[in-house]
């Protein structure tokens, strides 16, 4: 092999682990995981939809006062869509992640990590169940 394979194969060598590093970094950034029967963020906070959200629009309906009591779990800029995780854009520009198409929320009232205070809602906030 001569000096110009050699780099070559480096470089197709150093691409591939590049790619492998991004493929785990993408996987970190989705910051939710099933814990007890939920679905849970990283500080195991139980995530929520709302019925008002369509599946699959790419939109949130929980805006200003909503999404106060009801705080959007963020994704990252550059955060990608992976299985069953997808990312919508709110209508002030920041993203969301979204759960089999439907965003997902926090809730203010939650004090503690496994709180549900928040499942079932006025009927329209619903813990999520992988």
């Amino acid at each position: 092999m001569n000096a110009r394979q050699s780099m070559s194969a480096a470089l197709t060598a150093m691409v591939a682990a590049a790619g492998l590093f991004v493929a785990a970094a993408a996987h970190a950034e989705v910051p939710l995981k099933a814990m007890g029967g939920m679905l849970v963020d990283s500080q195991n906070r139980t995530v929520y939809t709302f019925d008002k959200d369509v599946a699959g629009s790419g939109k949130s309906t929980c805006n200003g006062p909503c999404a106060q009591a009801w705080p959007p779990v963020m994704a990252a800029p550059g955060a990608k869509a992976e299985g069953h995780y997808t990312v919508i854009t709110r209508d002030d520009g920041t993203m969301q992640w979204a759960y089999k198409g439907k965003p997902v929320y926090l809730f203010t009232k939650d004090a503690a990590p496994g709180d549900m205070k928040g499942d079932g809602f006025k009927d329209v906030w619903h813990a999520v169940k992988p």
